[in-house]
């Protein structure tokens, strides 16, 4: 099957058609510049069919036997692990993702799915006592109704899934919007491998298209009572601002400027090894990244001479090429911005122990140092390869340089006393952090997300519960009330 050709379509209420707007989106392989895909854009008339053909078709699906449900994602999995050598190189083509990260893309993936397997029967009600005699309080939990949900370009494929199928396990139906520039990794390859999965029409739409043609309409609209967004944080804020202006809830995953803490005690080896992969995966596109790698000045010189000579060890090209470690960015600009902030940076007094170039998207890594402390860059999230080496001097210094940002979603502290680490941890305010690991981590029934401009909410195990459904109060007088009047 070709992927590109197949599914350059909108998904909506189980037809694959093409959008009606007045334009289209080229979806381009980042690396070659060819052209993959070409599709119209939905409209608002659009968004509004797959509301509501989702809103039809989710009354329905909330009474069915959850036993029924979970059929679905279990033949998903199925198809996911039969199709995946076609998945790994369409994630390869659309996004720039190298061998070894489509194929982390993926893992994660079919753990998502199989965590929806079990994630349908997970609700449960409650019966809870009453002051009142002969008054039975039941509490049941039920499903939303319909989610929205709109993704990223960075894990498309997951980052939609890992919404996608739990609330869909839940009882819901969902209209996805994927980035525009992996339409297909995000958008209507998710929807593909449901609707093979037999999964019924209308239940999961897919909407193909920009805010330049449809406005706030996805957010607006009456119909979704939750809203799952991955992104930016800037573009977080205004999903909040619109969602809370409509009464609907909006979980939020967002940017990170996550630090990797390396205390004296550290195996700086190791330390090493966990930095570059924290801050070089998927050439840095990663919110949970290590922007940041404080090091304790006891140990700066020896990790910092062996992180630099790591790091130019990795090999940066092609993405099909099973040896690359670091491809190309998502566009010409990003590869610009990311070439911009090194310069910026060095402009302001950084020194880099590695000046990375852009060729095309691809940019090999820097590594910047002696960076002075009101330098704007310490403080914004780097969505490319540009690794921050910066010196501290014991635990309190470490704790206030990595609390030193508005965001706060993961992070790392590397140190020979494990509880020592777990104490530095807790004062660092962020929404996840890994004793002597990597910044970048992500597992089904753990809560995910991140605190100040991170996020709101968590996603994940009974975090997913907890966002798309919601609890409704039924009492039953068994006796008789006694009314005042």
């Amino acid at each position: 099957m070709s992927y590109f050709s197949d599914l350059a379509h909108q998904y909506i209420d189980g037809e694959w058609k093409p959008g009606s707007g007045s334009w289209d989106i080229i979806d381009f392989n980042p690396y070659t510049g060819e052209k993959l895909a070409s599709i119209t854009v939905a409209t608002a008339d659009e968004v509004d069919r797959a509301y509501r053909a989702a809103e039809r078709a989710q009354r329905e699906w909330a009474e069915t036997n959850p036993y029924t449900r979970r059929l679905v994602f279990e033949r998903a999995l199925r198809i996911v692990e039969d199709r995946e050598q076609e998945i790994s190189d369409t994630i390869v083509a659309e996004l720039g993702g190298t061998r070894l990260k489509a194929a982390f893309e993926l893992h994660l993936a079919k753990e998502f799915l199989r965590e929806a397997i079990q994630l349908a029967l997970r609700p449960e009600g409650r019966i809870l006592p009453s002051p009142v005699d002969g008054k039975e309080n039941r509490v049941y939990r039920l499903p939303v109704g319909v989610v929205g949900v709109i993704s990223p370009f960075n894990f498309p494929f997951l980052l939609s899934l890992k919404s996608v199928a739990p609330a869909l396990a839940l009882g819901n139906a969902v209209v996805l919007k994927p980035h525009q520039n992996t339409p297909i990794c995000g958008g209507t390859l998710v929807a593909k491998v449901l609707e093979d999965a037999g999964l019924p029409a209308g239940l999961l739409n897919v909407v193909v298209t920009d805010i330049a043609e449809i406005g706030d309409a996805l957010l607006t609209h009456p119909v979704p009572k939750v809203i799952s967004f991955t992104g930016s944080d800037k573009v977080g804020r205004h999903v909040a601002t619109v969602c809370a202006q409509n009464f609907k809830h909006a979980v939020l995953e967002l940017g990170g400027n996550s630090a990797l803490i390396v205390l004296e005690d550290a195996d700086v080896d190791y330390a090493v090894d966990a930095a570059v992969f924290s801050r070089f995966v998927h050439q840095g596109q990663v919110c949970m990244a290590a922007n940041r790698i404080l090091v304790d000045r006891t140990v700066e010189e020896e990790f910092t001479e062996k992180f630099v000579a790591k790091v130019k060890t990795l090999r940066v090209g092609d993405p099909a090429d099973p040896a690359t470690h670091i491809g190309p960015l998502i566009n010409s600009q990003q590869a610009e911005s990311v070439s911009a902030v090194v310069e910026q940076a060095v402009e302001a007094g950084a020194t880099a122990l590695l000046h990375g170039s852009a060729d095309g998207n691809v940019v090999s890594p820097s590594v910047l140092s002696g960076l002075p402390a009101d330098a704007p860059v310490l403080s914004q999230e780097i969505f490319g390869p540009v690794a921050l080496v910066i010196p501290f001097d014991g635990e309190e210094e470490a704790a206030r340089i990595a609390n030193d940002t508005p965001y706060g979603l993961s992070g790392a502290v590397h140190t020979a006393d494990i509880e020592r680490g777990v104490r530095v941890a807790k004062r660092i305010h962020t929404g996840m952090i890994h004793i002597n690991d990597g910044t970048v981590a992500d597992e089904p029934i753990v809560p995910f997300g991140g605190e100040k401009h991170s996020g709101v909410g968590r996603l994940n195990g009974d975090a997913m519960i907890e966002a798309f459904t919601t609890q409704k109060w039924i009492s039953i007088q068994h006796g008789r009330s006694r009314f005042p009047f």
